[in-house]
């Protein structure tokens, strides 16, 4: 492998344009593991990549891509060897060096996890988002939070978080509210398993924030951030939580310390990039068993890589749904 095709994002003045290039080997990052990489997926922090002032992206010119599923080519690591099915997201990937659009990647050893039962599509369609959906269920079940404790509220229930979140709680038997401003999707959501879809929180987004209002929900999984999760917040029961990962709303979190100290109330902050890979592999292996999404199918597109740029578009713009599996082997 000498050269292999890539989608590059350029900087140019207050543009970033992104096209299909031709990179040599040796402009692959440092690593123990090369990958031939076969699927990716779409990401919000993947549309921040290619917009000005996104945040995300250290230096262009990047291949964009947080996540990728693929098959090994050569190992220096012990932990791998050629022929293995792998994946691997966060840290770095597709922000500080080559990510998941392109036909290689290397990455250092401790960055890749098995991909075990899963196949690589099934890998890319949970990806980064069904993992932080996971690791979002996972924390309110370790905090207490139970389905006798009443309903949970999925806030962008659509988004990639929102409707794995929506799948594995119904699943666990949890009663599932689903928020969303995307009215034609709720077949969809009772589909993944939503009791109830409701529009957009908060329910009057001009309204003035209240430091705490009626008690609604048991505990919610916040893909919004802004003033979706200050509402959540203040209508938490005694003793609730919410897990919170997004930040599409904004990031500004206009509240009190009222939920905190009159409701007990608990603010669990979900993070997928710098997990360590140890809990990372065991969350993965559980994905790939019990904790498989139901409806991944339902949830998934398919796109070729070349064509992603127009869903990353929709994506910033709120109006794609579901998740987007990137082909890459053969979508140049």
């Amino acid at each position: 492998m000498d050269t292999f095709q890539a989608l590059v994002a350029r900087q140019d003045g207050d543009r970033i344009d992104a096209a299909v290039e031709t990179l040599q080997a040796s402009e692959l990052p440092a690593g123990d593991v090369t990958i031939r990489v076969l699927y990716s997926s779409v990401n919000f922090k993947d549309a921040l990549a290619l917009t000005p002032k996104g945040g995300v992206v250290r230096d262009y010119p990047i291949v964009p891509g947080i996540d990728l599923t693929g098959e090994v080519v050569s190992s220096e690591s012990a932990e791998f060897a050629p022929g293995d099915l792998v994946l691997a997201h966060g840290y770095q990937i597709g922000t500080g060096h080559h990510g998941g659009y392109a036909e290689y990647a290397r990455l250092p050893a401790d960055q890749v996890v098995a991909l075990g039962s899963l196949s690589p599509r099934e890998g890319a369609a949970i990806g980064t988002a069904g993992f932080t959906a996971a690791m979002s269920v996972q924390a309110l079940t370790r905090h207490g939070i139970t389905p006798q404790d009443g309903p949970i509220v999925v806030t962008g229930a659509t988004g990639g978080v929102g409707s794995v979140s929506v799948d594995l709680l119904a699943a666990a038997g949890y009663q599932v509210v689903a928020s969303t401003g995307k009215a034609d999707q709720a077949d969809h959501l009772r589909a993944l398993g939503a009791s109830e879809v409701i529009g957009r929180l908060p329910a009057e987004p001009d309204a003035k924030p209240r430091p705490l209002g009626k008690t609604r929900w048991a505990a919610a999984v916040d893909c919004v951030g802004g003033a979706t999760l200050a509402d959540v917040l203040s209508t938490l029961k005694y003793g609730g939580a919410v897990a919170a990962s997004g930040l599409t709303g904004g990031a500004a979190l206009n509240t009190t310390v009222m939920p905190f100290i009159l409701r007990g109330v608990s603010l669990l902050g979900i993070d997928s990039v710098l997990l360590r890979i140890e809990p990372r592999r065991e969350l993965w292996a559980q994905l790939g068993g019990p904790l498989k999404p139901r409806h991944l199918d339902d949830v998934t597109h398919e796109i070729d890589v070349k064509d992603v740029v127009g869903v990353l578009d929709e994506v910033r713009a709120g109006r794609y749904s579901g998740r987007a599996v990137v082909k890459v082997a053969g979508g140049f």
